[in-house]
């Protein structure tokens, strides 16, 4: 195995938007009462000449709704610009993805699951219990949303897993935010490796201050997650890019523009 392999690019696709009227849902006793917006990514990376799909955003249809529809956990989701319009500026039809994964199952990440059929779907052994077991709703998750996917081709995993067997995209599993979340490591010939970490944390303050939202699944495997986080940052020398930081996502290029 090349230890050295990498991607060839990733594109930064716009998954929505977040609102929430009281911000310390993601930070109990910080920020009580400040209203927040959190920004909502997918990513797009082509490998091998294959296309590889991180989270697929929030759902195509609340671009409808104007300023969005509460969700979840008191969250309003917004979208602005579709998934399928930005996957169609590239040249890229949801059948061409021929691989699919999901840092976990909530809407934000996994709402436009139902456009990608054909893709096989690498499952994280937990995350795929959780999302299809008895009380789904229990975890913030929408079924509806991924019902579909059961019948896409499905490879599960269990841990950390490296998609392509090169080293160059490998899955961290990364739990605590739910039962079965992981991050993504992915080795790009310019910048180097990036951790896209999913909900590990939701700013760069929180995971500084090892700060665990109230609806997380498991607080104690949150916190061992954002430390596993951090010494494989060191150990890789890698930036991390943190899904949820509006800041930090807004100097990154997005879609139709890569990074490589």
């Amino acid at each position: 195995m090349n230890e050295k392999a990498c991607v060839e690019r990733i594109h930064v696709l716009d998954g929505g938007l977040a609102r929430v009227e009281d911000g310390s849902i993601y930070s109990p006793g910080v920020n009580v009462g400040v209203p927040m917006t959190l920004s909502c990514n997918a990513y797009l990376i082509r490998h091998r000449a294959q296309w590889l799909l991180w989270d697929s955003g929030t759902q195509d249809d609340l671009v409808a709704a104007g300023g969005g529809r509460i969700i979840a956990h008191g969250i309003r989701g917004i979208v602005v610009r579709t998934m399928a319009s930005q996957l169609a500026e590239l040249g890229v039809a949801p059948d061409d993805i021929g691989t699919i994964a999901f840092s976990h199952a909530h809407y934000d990440h996994m709402g436009n699951s139902r456009l990608f059929r054909r893709a096989k779907w690498v499952a994280q052994k937990a995350e795929r219990d959780a999302m299809f077991g008895p009380d789904p709703e229990q975890f913030g998750y929408l079924p509806e949303l991924y019902a579909a996917m059961q019948d896409n081709p499905v490879q599960i995993v269990e841990g950390d897993h490296d998609l392509f067997g090169d080293g160059a995209v490998r899955m961290v599993f990364t739990p605590g935010h739910t039962l079965g979340h992981c991050s993504l490591l992915v080795r790009l010939p310019g910048t180097g490796p990036v951790l896209l970490s999913g909900d590990v944390a939701h700013n760069r303050a929180n995971l500084d201050h090892r700060r665990v939202p109230a609806f997380n699944a498991d607080k104690a495997a949150s916190v061992a997650s954002m430390d596993k986080v951090e010494a494989l940052l060191k150990e890789e020398g890698a930036a991390i890019w943190i899904n949820h930081d509006t800041v930090q996502s807004g100097t990154l290029p997005h879609a139709p523009a890569w990074i490589s």
